[in-house]
This record gives structure tokens, C-alpha cells and sequence, in this order.
């Protein structure tokens, strides 16, 4: 049986192609052509295990991760692909980061300002570079202030792109204030559980990723956010008024009638307008696994 490593998922997969094949994915999604049992969460969150299948090609996807806060890397995952008679395994870590920017890919080329030029990067930990990846992968993004509670942390990651993309500025810093103050694109990848910023320090027009709060006891946003937004988008609605802190918060409070909600797919096929300020919440879904890992398939 194949198996592939982290390397091999990077070399094959540059991020501009996961983007693509997550695209179409939320589409196929929105077209009723997969098929996917509900998670299971073990643990407060601590071990999930996500499968797909999707019916035109008859193939499908498990994956086992395992989540530890206190360790690095926090997560510790394996996917398996099967189909076409064959099956192979592969490294669950670099798939779930690299999905998990892809998606923030697709829903930052639909919502972001098309002239966005700073990003504001919130988090220093696995998925953070991903986010970053994604983002100057489907807008020209001159600055990016990448920010964490430690400077030293937030300087290495910083130093990691700008080797990687000498073209673009990149600004250590630890305020999340001032990072978020002028920034035309913010993705939020961290654990927290208290809203990393209030909604006045936010710029009038300003198109927000959060990706990292995957707990009912998790808040990366502030509640008025999403009533002063002109879109919420979700990857799947049950999976975020099940997973996701501040979805749950913002609906069960009334800030946020669940109707508001607009899935991923659902936005790609009928395009809405945005404006002001909009959300992009993804707490993750099997089609995004599948999606590189059919990727994987084809070209490997």
C-alpha cells in the first residue's frame, strides 16, 4: 500500500491547486454529491475522526486526527483514501493544514475587498503560515502583520514567509489591535476562547477568516461582529451550530437568526454581493479531506 508523506502531500499539492480542487469540492457539496456520516468527537474535541464519499467517482475518505493543545505539533492526524480498487494512506497534519488554508483560499477570493493589500495574520501555531499561503494566493498582498502573544514566535514565522515570499512585508508583532486596525483581510488561527478583538477596532470594510476555535467553549470573534456583518459564511451549517463557539453563541443569543447562515457551496454558485465587513467560519468538513487527497490520487 502507498503511503505518502508530509513532503510528498507539499510537493504535489502547491497551495494555488488545493485551492482549486477545494473549490470544486464545496461545489460537488453543494450539489448533493457527497455522502458524509457525522463526525465523531471523542473527548471534548480531543480525537475526531471525519469520512467522505463522494458518489460520481465512488471513492472516499477517513481521517483520524487527535488534538493536544499543550503539545506540538498540536495535531496528530492520518488520512486514508480509498477507490478505483486501490487505497493508500497519508500524512493527516500537512493535508489538514493545506485543506484548511485552501478553504480560507476559496472564501477570501469570494468576500475579500478585490484591491485587499494587509493581511493581518492572528496566531503563530501550525495552521498559521497555511492561512498566510492561502490569502497571497488569490489577492496581491504587499504586508502582513503576522501576530502571537510571543514576539520570538511571531518573528520566526514571519521570517519563514518572507524567505518564501520576498515580494510581500512581513511584521512580527504581539497587538492584535493594531494589527487588525488597517488590515483589509484577517484570519484568525488560534485557541482562544474569549474574542480576540472587539468589533470598533475593526476598519468599516474588512473580510474575516476564523478557522482555529473548533470547541462549543472556543471564541476567536466578538458577538456584535455578526450582527454588523453583511455576510456569514460557514463551510456546512450543522457542523458549525455543533462545533463552533462563536456560531453557537451568535445564534442562541439572537445576535444571529440561524437563517442568516450561508454555506460555502451555496455561496459559489449564487455569488452575493459583499460589503462592509463579512466572516468566513470554517471548523472544518470531509469534503476538503477528500478533496486533496483525490488530488492526491491523480497525480501521485
Amino acid at each position: 500500500m502507498k503511503v505518502l508523506s508530509a513532503d510528498d502531500v507539499r510537493r504535489l499539492t502547491p497551495m494555488p491547486v488545493a485551492i482549486d480542487v477545494v473549490r470544486q469540492a464545496f461545489l460537488d457539496l453543494a450539489a448533493g454529491h457527497f455522502v458524509l456520516p457525522a463526525r465523531q468527537i471523542f473527548g471534548d474535541g480531543a480525537v475526531l475522526v471525519m469520512s467522505a464519499y463522494h458518489t460520481p467517482t465512488r471513492t472516499a475518505v477517513v481521517k483520524k486526527i487527535g488534538i493536544a493543545l499543550d503539545q506540538i505539533p498540536a495535531i496528530r492526524a492520518t488520512v486514508i483514501w480509498t477507490g478505483d480498487g486501490e487505497q493508500f494512506v497519508a500524512d493527516g497534519i500537512s493535508i489538514t493544514t493545506l485543506r484548511t488554508g485552501a478553504v480560507v483560499g476559496v472564501a477570501t477570493d469570494l468576500l475579500a475587498p478585490p484591491d485587499a493589500t494587509r493581511l493581518a495574520l492572528l496566531g503563530t501555531g501550525a495552521q498559521a503560515a497555511d492561512q498566510a499561503r492561502a490569502v497571497l494566493a488569490v489577492r496581491r498582498i504587499a504586508r502582513v502583520t503576522v501576530t502571537g502573544r510571543n514576539l520570538a514566535r511571531a518573528t520566526s514565522l514571519a521570517s519563514e514567509l518572507a524567505t518564501e515570499f520576498p515580494e510581500v512585508k512581513f511584521v512580527p508583532s504581539t497587538s492584535i489591535g493594531e494589527s487588525v486596525s488597517d488590515a483589509d483581510v484577517i484570519c484568525c488561527a488560534t485557541s482562544s476562547s474569549t474574542p480576540l478583538f472587539e468589533l470598533a477596532a475593526l476598519p468599516d470594510r474588512v473580510h474575516i477568516n476564523a478557522i482555529g476555535a473548533f470547541r462549543p467553549t472556543m471564541r476567536e470573534l466578538p458577538r456584535p461582529l455578526f450582527a454588523d456583518a453583511s455576510l456569514v459564511v460557514v463551510d456546512q451549517i450543522e457542523a458549525a451550530l455543533e462545533e463552533s463557539g462563536e456560531i453557537i453563541d451568535a445564534v442562541t443569543s439572537g445576535t444571529l437568526p440561524q437563517s442568516a447562515l450561508l454555506e460555502l457551496g451555496t455561496a459559489l454558485t449564487t455569488h452575493p454581493t459583499p460589503t462592509g465587513r463579512t466572516i468566513f467560519k470554517s471548523v472544518g468538513v470531509g469534503p476538503q479531506d477528500w478533496a486533496i487527497t483525490h488530488h492526491l490520487h491523480t497525480v501521485s
